[in-house]
């Protein structure tokens, strides 16, 4: 598990060290990024590896419909990481909409996922999308708003949202569990 929580917890410093550390980040320049774009990689291998390593510990069991509900909660989380925010009316008004689609995919995960590991990898992660909004709005104070797009767009990004959602329960089929019920 040490690896796991290694991994979130990286996952996190990396996203939190412009907000955290304002100056030391300036200071790095270009180089920062490539720096954080290697802590990142290094936090997702981490993850991946220390969630396959470990050990079956079952915290409760979820009940089967709720993967109903995971996968509907899945899809809309997709759609928020999209551009349709910013591009369309339906989320406009959402200031963080790709940190509350990680959210919504961490709560989704955390409700059809009862062992151990996934509360700290999904738990983990959800607190770190919280925390992000909280250093964000802190640091950038009140929000303007945006300019809305169109129901167009909206919809072009919603069509996107579903071909993703088939392409990633495909892949999550392959080298994990199903996410869709049979």
């Amino acid at each position: 598990m040490l690896i796991l929580i290694l991994g979130v917890l990286l996952w996190a410093a990396a996203h939190m060290f412009k907000r955290l550390m304002p100056e030391r980040r300036a200071q790095m320049g270009d180089k920062g990024r490539g720096a954080v774009a290697l802590a990142l990689v290094a936090s997702v291998i981490l993850m991946v590896v220390g969630y396959k390593m470990a050990a079956e510990i079952f915290v409760w069991a979820p009940p089967y419909f709720l993967r109903h509900l995971n996968n509907l909660m899945v899809l809309v989380a997709i759609y928020m990481m999209s551009p349709a925010p910013k591009k369309g009316v339906i989320l406009n008004g959402l200031r963080h909409p790709m940190l509350l689609g990680f959210a919504l995919w961490a709560v989704a995960h955390l409700m059809v996922n009862g062992d151990l590991a996934s509360i700290i990898l999904f738990g983990g992660l959800l607190v770190w999308a919280l925390t992000e909004i909280a250093l964000i709005n802190r640091a950038e104070g009140a929000w303007a708003g945006r300019e809305k797009g169109s129901l167009g767009k909206d919809a072009m990004f919603f069509v996107a949202s579903v071909v993703l959602y088939g392409v990633i329960g495909y892949i999550h089929t392959v080298v994990g569990p199903s996410p869709f019920p049979m």
